[in-house]
């Protein structure tokens, strides 16, 4: 008889996958603190069954299962999370005040890439994790339903067999295709088209990133015009009003956030698969605060979207400081 297997070993074989079912979690979800405490729930219910598990699947589609079925048990109580662009119409103009959208609403949270590689996941899945949580992406989902979302993420982003999808969800396989092509057809109708998504080792959205972050540090109105597109969207979460169009974009940004030179510090980071920038704004005695993260999205004509995160919490969850001196 096989000797039962302790909590440290059953710890050693499940460990490696925490990565990658954070970033499922989180494209299901939408939500960061979600997934976390969703992956949380996934090992320790696979541990109470640990002694039941028959090894006719892998370790890993195993946990899949787990989490999947997790994440569609607390979405049952859970509303569409959405980013200002998904709400209401663009502001008109860089005078429109920011609102509170109302406080009931539920924004999708970024996903800092420190916390979804390790030096244990396998490269193909980190590559996996990396595409499939762009912001673009991650918003798209949440158009879908909680089973259309489930059939579509563990087909076409994890490209598990129909039968496989069949049997973690419990349904048939008519089913599982029918569910598919729904969301397919919902996610091209509800997904934004921004071209050529680069990657953020590209050299081409490097620099546009550094471009950026000179802008924003020295205020340059000409400069932002320069790296942003004409049909650039900047949007901050906690608010309803979002800006669409290089010119409202750039008036924004000079008149209301970096209105002059030296008012802020930036840190180059990635979220979500793509680059993205901490800003520090001066708070005095020659001390930069942080305030969040803005994620970029880069392509090779110039940044399409700017998503700001107004959340301090996130530099550390990107291993960044909360400050900085002068």
């Amino acid at each position: 008889m096989q000797a039962p297997v302790t909590a440290g070993e059953f710890a050693d074989r499940a460990e490696p996958f925490r990565g990658e079912l954070l970033a499922h979690c989180y494209r299901m979800t939408g939500s960061l603190q979600d997934a976390e405490d969703l992956v949380q729930e996934t090992y320790l219910r696979a541990w109470r069954a640990y002694d039941r598990f028959e090894h006719r699947s892998s370790l890993r589609t195993w946990l899949y299962r787990i989490a999947t079925n997790a994440c569609l048990n607390a979405l049952r109580h859970s509303g569409r999370r959405a980013l200002p662009s998904g709400l209401g119409p663009s502001g008109t103009g860089p005078s429109a005040a920011l609102e509170n959208a109302g406080p009931g609403t539920l924004w999708i949270e970024p996903m800092p890439h420190a916390m979804l590689a390790s030096e244990h996941d396998d490269p193909a899945a980190v590559a996996i994790g990396r595409e499939g949580i762009r912001l673009a992406l991650v918003a798209s989902l949440q158009y879908l339903s909680p089973r259309q979302r489930a059939v579509l993420i563990l087909r076409d982003v994890l490209a598990w067999p129909a039968a496989e999808v069949a049997e973690a969800l419990e349904t048939n396989v008519g089913a599982v295709k029918s569910l598919l092509q729904r969301a397919r057809r919902r996610l091209d109708e509800v997904k934004p088209q921004m071209g050529d998504v680069l990657e953020p080792s590209h050299p081409e959205a490097r620099r546009l990133l550094r471009q950026y972050m000179d802008a924003f540090e020295n205020a340059d109105a000409a400069a932002f015009e320069r790296v942003l597109r004409q049909d650039a969207v900047l949007e901050v979460t906690g608010t309803g009003v979002w800006f669409e169009g290089k010119r409202a974009c750039v008036s924004y940004l000079v008149e209301h956030v970096a209105t002059a030179p030296g008012v802020w510090r930036t840190i180059a980071t990635e979220s979500n698969g793509q680059p993205a920038i901490a800003p520090y704004l001066h708070v005095g005695d020659g001390i930069y605060r942080g305030v969040g993260i803005g994620v970029l999205t880069a392509t090779g004509t110039g940044i399409a979207r700017v998503t700001v995160f107004a959340d301090a919490v996130l530099l550390g969850r990107s291993g960044l400081p909360a400050s900085l001196p002068a």
